[in-house]
């Protein structure tokens, strides 16, 4: 390819790594790291949150073509056992390792602060818009995002997922309580916490939908034993 304008004022020795998906009410938080040959340029990559849909869609393969890069992700359980901040550091550091298998890892960027990774990297706020290489993570990491949750909506169709793509919209919130939640949701947010009881988690662990780690850190989370009491009562008790 020539080189443009563009790419003079492009450091290529940059792998950037950003994510998507900490705030939604469901399902898997999603981050990449890309990294560009010398010389590579996408024209249009910037902060996927400033793209259509249709434009993500397009520069997602033209990146997905023309650069090395890796997807990682972290569950819904792994975001109720470890909390939203540090399941994107086990994405980001899954990403990482993906890429590591065709490049080494060095000068790492990512978007972001205060994130802690296995790999030394630098964390810049508002990334995304400011370095072509995380701005391109950006947009793989939302469009991998969304065709995931665009399969779940097959699978729960009735929350309208390929809308609101699992973001707390009023729509959302609506259909929330009027279904109730999913193991997908992340039962330790508000408000999908509130609408979780012990009887729906028993259902869902005698059938297999969610783990004993995360039956039982629910359980604590809703300050509920094994045996349906709740511990704050209890507590109260013997203090009493």
């Amino acid at each position: 390819m020539n080189v443009t304008k563009e790419t003079k004022h492009i450091d290529y020795s940059i792998i950037g790594v950003d994510e998507a998906g900490r705030g939604p009410l469901f399902g898997p938080v999603v981050a990449a790291a890309v990294y560009f040959d010398e010389g590579v340029y996408v024209e249009g990559i910037a902060d996927s949150k400033a793209l259509s849909e249709k434009q993500r869609e397009e520069l997602y393969n033209e990146i997905f073509a023309r650069a090395k890069f890796g997807l990682g992700l972290a569950t819904p359980e792994e975001i109720d056992l470890y909390n939203i901040f540090h399941a994107t550091e086990l994405a980001m550091n899954r990403a990482l390792k993906i890429l590591s298998q065709f490049v080494e890892i060095k000068n790492v960027f990512v978007d972001g602060k205060n994130l802690k990774l296995e790999f030394p990297a630098v964390c810049v706020v508002k990334g995304d818009s400011k370095i072509y290489q995380i701005s391109a993570a950006s947009i793989l990491a939302k469009v991998t995002r969304d065709k995931i949750i665009e399969k779940f909506h097959f699978q729960y169709p009735e929350y309208n997922l390929i809308k609101h793509k699992g973001y707390p919209t009023q729509e959302h919130l609506e259909l929330l309580k009027k279904y109730g939640p999913t193991p997908f949701h992340r039962l330790s947010f508000e408000p999908v916490i509130s609408l979780v009881s012990k009887s729906l988690l028993d259902d869902w662990f005698d059938k297999g939908l969610i783990t004993e780690p995360r039956y039982r850190h629910l359980l604590n989370l809703l300050e509920v034993d094994l045996f349906g009491n709740t511990r704050r009562a209890k507590r109260k008790a013997r203090s009493e």
